[in-house]
């Protein structure tokens, strides 16, 4: 069926459309160039309402056995945030650890049409996987976590050659059914099976001898020879220890110009300046940022209220488990492969600590230039919901809105922050690159993320109000693949979703080495460990995106 969306005012950055007012025509979930002397069978008048793609959010844990864990340990989050359907779907409930179906109609409600499962582990990726497929009315795909398992470790130890470390990366994301490569804490939570407690930069863990800078740069190689289009999710080292903006700065370095993604920077940027020994490192690795374009990073914002942390950074994990709030935790070790921790944790704006972090992820968006290598998360659920998204962009939008909230901070925290000094606001059109066109550049989804032919058709019609929390809150109608789902911010409809993947090429000579190591360590055949294509979505497998040739752009 053809439909024209009448009058509509384009936000699509990557098409160079800023607010210009022109037709939209759709066919079979996809948009199409307007053909010559086709009558519509259905007419949509938008009466110059905004509109843009679908939203990407390409870093939001919402499938995994840590999430299932934070929904075991939090279970009055399900008490405290009941949630029911209208129309009669499922939902069950939750709002920092919401249920499968809550998390699908929650993001469909913001005009979220893709999310990335940032931490996938590869041998719990068939339990993954069957959970995201599980959530409806959005796309999904998830990075596998490596740079801990002792696969990729033992080859680090014996010297193999980068080409060896290139294939075996190859296999796991194909296996996995992975868009992209993920490292946490790299080395540090092996190093913590062995009782190690903290790990820097440069210094050689237990058992293997490998420093982070070393599986760093073996993971980040593989990672741009293979031609993933995202470059490695890289969680550093240190995360949330006063000087960790000294370790992230350095990492930067040792990326050697080789792209690198810095995820949830935030928790990576404090210095020890002050008599607290506290401090905020925005401004600093803003500067490197803005004069590295082969780094690109997301924020991890943090929201006040009651949240749980969910990680694989063990090490981390551990060391924050006196702050639990409520008093009670997990920590995970997951044998061969990775480990995790949950904490719940409240953060607050009377806390100098929390009201810091808050400045401190809204100093790094403000002050990083580039919109295009920088993405708007909560790391969710560990800074905050990811429904509190909205917010972030009033935030961002409005300075008058952001210093009223500033004046609510611990007093001490105020006199830290440079925030009040930063008078940008983001446009419109810097919204839309900051949650549709960057996202989908930088995961390698060439068909989503614009308004162009070919793009599939998810599609968000937002009223242009003074308000932008209430205008991203609630979209006036929100389209997955040519269909309405969501009108005035609630559910009308549930469809399903598919998975996005990449399949970079290996010898398979590789395999052999593999299939020695299953049979030894983890006592399952490599074959059975990989996931099938007829397993995904019910059988329908998976949207394969192309990877990089030599002669593309990374």
């Amino acid at each position: 069926m053809l439909t024209r969306f009448t009058d509509a005012k384009v936000f699509d950055p990557l098409h160079g459309e800023v607010g210009q007012r022109r037709d939209l025509w759709v066919a079979d979930g996809r948009i199409v160039a307007p053909p010559p002397g086709a009558a519509a069978a259905e007419t949509i008048d938008l009466g110059g309402a905004v509109v843009m793609a679908g939203a990407i959010d390409l870093h939001s844990h919402i499938a995994g056995g840590k999430v299932n864990l934070a929904r075991l340990l939090f279970a009055e989050d399900h008490e405290h945030h009941p949630s029911c359907e209208p129309h009669g779907f499922r939902c069950g409930g939750g709002l920092v650890t919401p249920s499968t179906f809550t998390t699908g109609y929650r993001y469909a409600e913001m005009g979220y049409t893709v999310v990335v499962e940032p931490a996938m582990l590869a041998s719990n990726a068939r339990h993954a996987h069957l959970e995201m497929a599980d959530i409806p009315n959005i796309d999904t795909a998830a990075y596998v976590v490596l740079g801990n398992d002792d696969f990729l470790l033992q080859l680090i130890a014996d010297g193999a050659p980068q080409g060896q470390i290139n294939d075996a990366i190859a296999w796991l994301v194909g296996a996995s059914q992975a868009i992209g490569v993920k490292v946490v804490n790299p080395g540090g939570i092996n190093a913590f099976k062995f009782n190690q407690r903290r790990l820097d930069l440069d210094e050689a863990g237990p058992y293997y001898g490998a420093t982070p800078r070393r599986v760093l740069s073996a993971l980040a190689q593989a990672v741009f020879e293979l031609g993933i289009p995202h470059p490695l999710h890289v969680h550093g080292c240190n995360l949330g220890v006063p000087g960790s903006v000294d370790t992230s700065l350095a990492t930067i370095a040792g990326a050697e110009g080789r792209p690198i993604h810095l995820t949830h920077l935030q928790f990576h940027a404090y210095g020890t300046e002050g008599d607290r020994k506290f401090s905020s490192g925005a401004a600093r690795l803003a500067e490197a940022v803005n004069a590295n374009p082969n780094i690109s990073v997301d924020v991890g914002q943090i929201i006040f209220g009651q949240t749980i942390t969910a990680s694989g950074d063990t090490m981390s994990q551990y060391r924050h488990s006196g702050h639990a709030k409520p008093g009670k935790w997990i920590l995970m070790d997951i044998e061969c492969d990775a480990g995790c921790g949950v904490v719940p944790f409240r953060y607050r704006d009377k806390s100098f600590v929390n009201a810091l972090q808050w400045a401190i992820g809204l100093e790094l968006l403000l002050l990083i230039e580039d919109p295009w290598r920088v993405f708007l998360t909560t790391d969710h659920p560990n800074g905050g919901p990811f429904t509190c998204y909205p917010r972030v962009i009033r935030l961002l939008m409005d300075k008058d809105f952001r210093d009223e909230q500033f004046a609510d901070l611990h007093p001490a925290a105020r006199r830290a922050s440079i925030l009040p000094s930063i008078r940008r606001e983001y446009s419109l059109a810097e919204i839309a690159v900051l949650t549709r066109a960057a996202p989908a550049r930088i995961l390698g989804l060439r068909d989503r993320g614009h308004l162009g032919p070919g793009a599939a058709a998810d599609l968000v019609v937002y009223r242009d109000q003074s308000d932008r929390e209430a205008m991203f809150q609630h979209p006036t109608a929100v389209y997955k693949d040519g269909r309405l789902i969501a009108r005035d911010g609630r559910v009308v409809a549930r469809v399903e979703g598919s998975t996005h993947v990449v399949r970079p090429a290996y010898d398979r000579g590789i395999e052999a080495r593999l299939a020695r190591h299953f049979a030894d360590r983890i006592g399952l055949r490599a074959e059975s460990f990989r996931i099938a294509e007829g397993e995904l979505r019910g059988g329908r497998g998976a949207v394969i995106h192309a990877c990089r040739t030599s002669g593309d752009s990374p």
